[in-house]
């Protein structure tokens, strides 16, 4: 399978100190991959630079094999959509219109919709099960339902890869396992490559085929690789400077973070598929 992200010895940082260096992966296409990582480790700034929106101070960025520098604005937005953190919207547009303006890299001179747009709009707000809010203004839409929104819109987009910052902030736990799991829906029957941030590292040990664990400054480490490989309780510890507990369920292993409080705050292992005595 070929590879639709390269990133080679990439360099950040908005200072003199990087926030990220010499950072260098493969993501082969309609993978899901997830980038975690504790706060100010660089995570948002990668999905910047993934998009454009920021340069790189060394090293580079391939899209499909063609260096992110070549494209302009217009193509690249046929490749990448992105969906931002959930947010209040300001203006009073419905649904339908929101997802609508996803289709602008597309439109012709005059910039008209046609049939075509139209039905990516439709299309994307069935996948996301958005269409019953088509005529809504966004506004009246609970959180849940506007970050579906949201991401119907990067469907209408018809772009091969997501980029998703956050995608559950703010969210409860039915819809943060909703989001995920349309998105998994997306990648397997989509074709779709999903590169996620999230904080939730026991969602993307159930969704993610690979993951990209960021250590942030002053060392600028980071791991690449599949979730099982990427994640384990020392590796946790060490960078987010907590203490777990491992807990394996279906032959994987999930991490619960443990407080003063905890008990004597000592690790603990249990399979939860089998019976307890």
């Amino acid at each position: 399978m070929s590879n639709i992200v390269n990133v080679k010895n990439l360099t950040f940082g908005y200072n003199t100190q990087p926030i990220l260096k010499d950072l260098a992966f493969e993501l082969p296409r309609a993978r899901f991959m997830a980038i975690a990582g504790p706060n100010g480790a660089g995570k948002t700034t990668l999905l910047n630079l993934l998009c454009a929106l920021l340069r790189p101070k060394a090293g580079s960025i391939e899209i499909d094999k063609k260096n992110i520098k070549s494209y302009p604005a217009r193509k690249l937005a046929q490749k990448i959509a992105v969906v931002r953190q959930e947010f209040v919207p300001v203006f009073d547009f419905t649904v339908t219109e929101v997802v609508s303006m996803a289709r602008s890299p597309y439109l012709g001179t005059f910039g008209f919709e046609g049939k075509t747009d139209r039905q990516f709009v439709q299309e994307a707000l069935k996948l996301t099960d958005t269409a019953q809010f088509a005529s809504r203004p966004l506004a009246e839409l609970s959180g849940g339902e506007r970050q579906r929104v949201f991401i119907a819109r990067a469907l209408a987009q018809n772009t091969p890869i997501l980029l998703l910052d956050e995608p559950t902030t703010f969210l409860d736990l039915k819809h943060q396992v909703d989001i995920f799991d349309l998105l998994k829906q997306l990648q397997l029957e989509k074709n779709k490559t999903i590169i996620a941030i999230t904080h939730d590292i026991n969602l993307t040990i159930q969704y993610a085929d690979i993951a990209l664990l960021l250590q942030g400054p002053p060392s600028c480490d980071y791991q690449y690789g599949g979730t099982t490989d990427v994640f384990s309780t020392e590796q946790i510890e060490r960078v987010f400077k907590a203490k777990t507990a491992e807990v394996s369920i279906g032959g994987k292993n999930f991490y619960l973070p443990l407080g003063k409080f905890t008990g004597d705050n000592q690790h603990i292992t249990r399979n939860l598929t089998e019976p307890q005595q």
